[in-house]
């Protein structure tokens, strides 16, 4: 046992607790027990500046005792509780700062009324130069009953966006509900010609108020003429023979404007994608296909059957169509229906297990999908990891385009209230083996993350249902997927600067390296190598060392044990085109827990 008097310097490594092995030379995926803050201090030695992505649903600072501060559950009557909530989630946010890939990456995090107001300003403080946009999600299509007030069916979710991050156009299904409002149908959307919103006066755009000319017979655009000058009278425009005119004229008789010059609109009905709408008593109307749309046509999205009688394109429909947008600040998504694809979909992986409000699968997916679909290998940190779903989230993204994105999960193995006060009446005190295994950890967050790539649920049965939405299979085919399940340990400055607690430091490494491949365990020759990474131990064999890690050609990072300066130059120096890393100097730098200090 590690004894250490407080600020006395403690440095973090991990004990492996277990493996899921079905992905081949896939990443792994990672688990790790322990209390958040120290995994995230361990983290800054193995991914600063690497992560893409961090998702994380924190404690909602309901009153409910669903987390503590200095060890004690923080009560609905505690009058510091929300200072308390502030203290606790900045120091976190500001080591997931250091994490994140201050050049493209982001943070998604979720919350309700109590403390998003709060989280708002804690998250413009620690992140002054990132972008941060909030939206709205239902998360149950009933409302829950809130004393006193309106019955609530949504939360809000936080983007902080670093760098170039921002998100991206993805496939979204019909249920999505567009920025302007309109559902997608699978039928070609033919826009207003006249400009709404802003902008959209004559005087804002005094070149694009010009008259287009129609045959009436056809129902047709012939031909557009010049722009008056705002001192002319547009009515006394002559109209060639046979023709009529149509000016961007709004019921109420104020002036608008079109929303293409007169060159783009007669390649656009050259095209086929200008129509009339309305009628010469009513009133004529020109619609046309805007470039998105237009560029599913030309990939064959949506079927040419031929021209109309006024030059426009006859268009089939398509029940596949893909919707490439960015959608609105509104979420109005049945998948994200916490109780039917959260609550529900658990209890299918770990029957008659219960966990808190979890969050809807596809929910996760959906919010990281806008971030990660072109980052085939992202990273994504969940530090509330809680039941899992942020880990089964990048999975299903993998699954869909082959991606070799990772997780990192990280929770506590802390006993819910309730499940306390029974295990107490049994005699059990936390440390009990019976005790221990009923922690969200051990049994939620692991055997859900085992059972989804197995496919196989706590008990070993086959897991029965199906996914839904993006892509449809049955949940017991699981995934080719790789995990390891770690538990947080601690070590004294001593002890790792003399080389003996290794078999701590060995996961860190791996994880550095990129988790992928078989982690380095034993030292016994003096050196090793991996897929990955290689690590020497003693100086006296550098020169094979040396000639073992050319042989590797997908090696990347070199490890290099001593505390001489000299020669560790002399072996980097022979591994030019590898990032090499001093051992221990380098880990005993970077952080260690327990001395006071905040990242």
């Amino acid at each position: 046992m590690l004894v250490a008097e407080f600020r006395d310097p403690i440095y973090p490594g991990l004990r492996s607790t277990g493996t899921v092995l079905r992905g081949g030379d896939r990443p792994f995926h990672s688990v790790i027990n322990g209390e958040n803050f120290h995994v995230l201090e361990a983290l800054t030695f193995t991914h600063r500046g690497r992560v893409d992505a961090i998702y994380i649903d924190p404690p909602y600072n309901t009153g409910a005792r669903d987390w503590k501060y200095n060890n004690d559950y923080v009560e609905s009557d505690d009058l510091y509780r929300h200072s308390k909530w502030l203290a606790f989630m900045e120091r976190r946010l500001h080591v997931a700062r250091a994490l994140l890939n201050p050049l493209d990456s982001v943070l998604i995090v979720t919350i309700d009324e109590k403390e998003y107001l709060r989280l708002g300003l804690l998250l413009e403080q620690v992140f002054p130069d990132a972008r941060i946009q909030m939206i709205s999600t239902q998360i149950n299509l009933a409302n829950v009953a809130r004393k006193g007030a309106f019955g609530r069916n949504d939360e809000y979710v936080f983007f902080v966006m670093l760098g170039d991050a921002a998100p991206q156009r993805v496939e979204l299904g019909s249920d999505w509900v567009s920025a302007k409002g309109r559902t997608f149908t699978g039928s070609v959307r033919w826009d207003l010609l006249r400009r709404s919103g802003t902008n959209a006066s004559r005087t804002d755009r005094p070149n694009l108020f010009y008259p287009i000319y129609i045959n009436p017979e056809k129902n047709a655009v012939v031909s557009a003429g010049a722009a008056p000058t705002p001192e002319e009278d547009h009515t006394l425009v002559e109209v060639p023979a046979g023709q009529k005119v149509i000016w961007p004229i709004r019921k109420d008789g104020s002036h608008g404007n079109w929303q293409l010059g007169q060159n783009a609109l007669l390649r656009h009905v050259e095209q086929g994608r200008v129509r009339l709408g309305g009628s010469a008593n009513k009133g004529y109307v020109v619609y046309y296909i805007k470039g998105g749309e237009y560029e599913k046509i030309e990939r064959g999205d949506y079927p040419i059957v031929g021209r109309n009688p006024d030059g426009s394109l006859n268009l089939g429909s398509s029940e596949n169509i893909v919707n490439l947008a960015v959608p609105g600040t509104q979420w109005r998504v049945s998948g994200h229906d916490a109780t039917q694809y959260g609550s529900r979909l658990l209890n299918s992986f770990l029957p008659g297990r219960t966990f808190p409000f979890p969050k809807a699968l596809y929910a996760v997916e959906d919010a990281l999908r806008f971030f990660v679909s072109s980052k085939p290998e992202a990273v994504v940190l969940d530090f509330f990891a809680g039941s899992g779903t942020t880990a089964h989230a990048v999975m299903r993204l993998n699954k869909q385009d082959g991606g070799r994105r990772q997780s990192i999960s990280v929770t506590n193995n802390e006993v819910g209230v309730d499940e306390q006060r029974r295990l107490r009446l049994q005699g059990l005190r936390a440390g009990d083996a019976e005790w221990e295994r009923r922690g969200i950890c051990d049994y939620v967050t692991k055997p859900r993350i085992k059972a989804a790539i197995t496919g196989l649920t706590a008990t070993g049965e086959p897991i029965s249902g199906t996914y839904k939405f993006v892509d449809e299979f049955p949940m017991s085919d699981g995934f080719e997927e790789n995990a390891e399940f770690f538990t947080l340990t601690y070590e004294s400055v001593w002890r790792v600067s003399q080389n003996r607690a290794f078999a701590a430091i060995a996961p860190l490494l791996w994880l550095r390296a990129g988790a992928r491949g078989r982690r380095i365990d034993d030292l016994s020759a003096g050196w090793e190598v991996a897929e990955a990474y290689g690590i020497l131990d003693d100086l006296d064999k550098a020169a094979e060392f040396i000639e073992a890690v050319e042989k590797r050609p997908d090696l990347h990072i070199v490890y290099i044990i001593t505390d001489d300066d000299r020669r560790y130059q002399m072996v980097s120096d022979g591994l030019r085109h590898l990032s090499t890393v001093r051992l221990y100097s380098s880990y005993l730098q970077d952080f260690q827990i327990n001395n006071g200090v905040t990242i």
